[in-house]
């Protein structure tokens, strides 16, 4: 058949296969463990806790283990129940990395770290919001693609105190606890954001530089549909940072992709998808509209936000007008039962449509980036 050889022909196009190809293909897919738990790769495990992940790896003699991020507050439970069934009963780990610190990342951290008296590795920008320092930049629900959007207004941006066990991660990219594998600075969603790498066969965990599912809506978090997309807008500042960041990750060609937010995938149809993103960061990676869109939110050396751009309380009256939009939407809709003939339907057809530019006004129906469809709101509710 034809097309089989012009596909083959678009992957070799943008892939480097001399590097796909002196590595080891250790894994193909996922293998379900348990009712929320996988392995993804050898040594490398996943755990789904509502709509984020966090993995554990073994070091190469599987001898100890690592955790990657802390999830929510109702993750420690769950990672003690995996750890007890996969390492035994009283087994913790040998240390925490994080990738950052956003709310449903550090959920349980310190929870676990005084549990566990081990040490919680960062990036040395990331510290600021893992010792009380500083505050990320606000949310911005604006962004549209769902309810997960809409509602990130009340997402959690102030920090933690984990400084008794707070770490740096060494300057040359090393891992002590884990030889086979090295991090790599991955800033755009978080400005100490950190992904880690597998060289040997290729394991790439990306923590939120960009996920495999479309995060802004909560119809794609409940189904998680395979997805390559950008890091979740809403929580995002800095889009060139996060555009350098997918190209470098894009650029090493890896066979296995678990991102914070939706199921590993694998071969060259992880690479085709991750590539495409990387080259059309700026069609399918970033919000159609935004806060940070025009003007990124700017950082110091340490990561403290020393310039975040005015919202000028565009969402405010984005509310204020979609709620009058939707009252008198409301309001035509339960007058039909008092008219009759054309004047009927006219009624129910405009308040229909005012309460449907009701949830485009605040972004409910727009689209998550210019060129990726509307993710309507009530059906993600």
């Amino acid at each position: 058949m034809l097309f089989v050889p012009i596909i083959v022909q678009q992957i070799e196009q943008y892939m480097n296969r001399t590097l796909v190809d002196r590595r080891e293909e250790t894994a193909t897919a996922e293998r379900q463990i348990g009712t929320h738990s996988w392995i993804v790769a050898p040594g490398v495990y996943r755990l789904k806790d509502i709509f984020v992940n966090v993995y554990i790896i073994q070091d190469r003699e599987a001898t100890g283990w690592i955790m990657v991020d802390a999830g929510l507050k109702s993750t420690a439970g769950k990672v003690r129940a995996l750890v007890s069934e996969v390492f035994g009963t009283g087994s913790k780990p040998r240390a925490i990395i994080m990738t950052h610190a956003h709310f449903d990342h550090r959920g349980s951290l310190i929870e676990l770290a005084e549990d566990w008296g081990v040490p919680v590795y960062c990036h040395h920008m990331e510290r600021p919001y893992l010792t009380g320092k500083a505050s990320y930049p606000p949310p911005d629900p604006s962004v549209g693609g769902g309810a997960m959007a809409l509602m990130s207004f009340v997402y959690p941006k102030g920090p933690i105190d984990a400084s008794t066990y707070l770490r740096e991660l060494p300057g040359d990219g090393k891992i002590e606890e884990l030889e086979d594998w090295k991090w790599i600075h991955t800033p755009g969603h978080t400005p100490g954001h950190i992904s880690l790498f597998r060289e040997k066969d290729g394991v790439l965990i990306a923590g939120d530089a960009f996920v495999t599912t479309m995060q802004e809506s909560l119809l794609s978090v409940a189904t998680q549909k395979k997805y390559v997309c950008g890091p979740p807008k809403y929580f995002t500042p800095d889009w060139g940072a996060a555009a350098r960041s997918v190209k470098e990750l894009a650029a090493l060609e890896p066979n296995v992709i678990a991102t914070g937010h939706g199921q590993a995938m694998y071969g060259d149809l992880a690479r085709k998808e991750l590539h495409k993103l990387s080259r059309e960061f700026w069609k399918w990676g970033i919000p159609a509209t935004g806060r940070y869109v025009k003007e990124a939110a700017v950082f110091d050396q340490d990561g403290v936000p020393t310039h975040i751009p005015s919202g000028k309380g565009a969402m405010l009256k984005k509310i204020a007008v979609a709620a009058a939009l939707f009252a008198i939407g409301y309001l035509l809709s339960s007058q039909r039962k008092n008219v009759k003939g054309v004047n009927k339907l006219l009624a129910g057809k405009l308040g229909s449509s005012l309460k449907g530019a009701a949830l485009a006004t605040i972004g409910a129906t727009a689209p998550a980036s210019p060129a990726l469809p509307a993710v309507p709101l009530m059906p993600a509710v």
